[in-house]
């Protein structure tokens, strides 16, 4: 088995104003900058030849570059619940068709389909059962981020791993955008 999703790179120069932005929270688990990306599609589990049907629709793609940005900051979770924190995505319909694309191309492989509401985002910690009023003073600090554009010219499928700092990433497969 193996652990997929497809994402969009942050590249270099957006990430590492990120990482500023770490801090204030106790005991989050903080990203590091080679693991900020936007997921397209979360595919969880797959076997491998499952994996190998996936990559072929992903490179039937066809789906134009485009600029995007990052815009704001946000929580999943409520109260004592919240589990991470992120940076926003500004709104985007071509991030959102490059999203139903992956959607629709997963499909094509027989996964299973998305339920949730896609709410395109960089994750920046993880948190366990984090102080909310710690969490609410982070939000209120960094609602006005905002990052200058930077080019989508291709999307990955990358394999997670579990390791004692969180998740970690390998591109195993990337695509053009035209």
């Amino acid at each position: 088995m193996i652990r997929l999703f497809t994402a969009v790179a942050v590249p270099a120069e957006i990430g590492a104003p990120l990482l500023a932005r770490q801090h204030g929270i106790e005991g989050a688990r903080w990203r590091p900058q080679e693991a900020f990306h936007i997921t397209l599609k979360f595919i969880g589990d797959v076997q491998e030849p499952m994996a190998a049907d996936l990559d072929e629709q992903l490179a039937a793609i066809e789906a134009p570059a485009f600029d995007l940005s990052l815009a704001g900051v946000g929580f999943f979770g409520e109260g004592p619940e919240i589990h991470a924190v992120w940076a926003g995505v500004a709104e985007s319909p071509d991030l959102r068709r490059l999203a139903k694309a992956n959607e629709a191309a997963a499909r094509r492989a027989e996964l299973k389909p998305e339920t949730r509401l896609y709410t395109p985002h960089v994750t920046l910690a993880y948190l366990k059962r984090p102080a909310v009023p710690e969490v609410a003073a982070w939000i209120q600090a960094h609602n006005l981020l905002a990052s200058p554009a930077f080019r989508v010219d291709r999307f990955g499928l990358y394999s997670s791993w579990r390791t004692s700092e969180g998740s970690a990433y390998r591109l195993e497969a990337q695509y053009p955008l035209g």
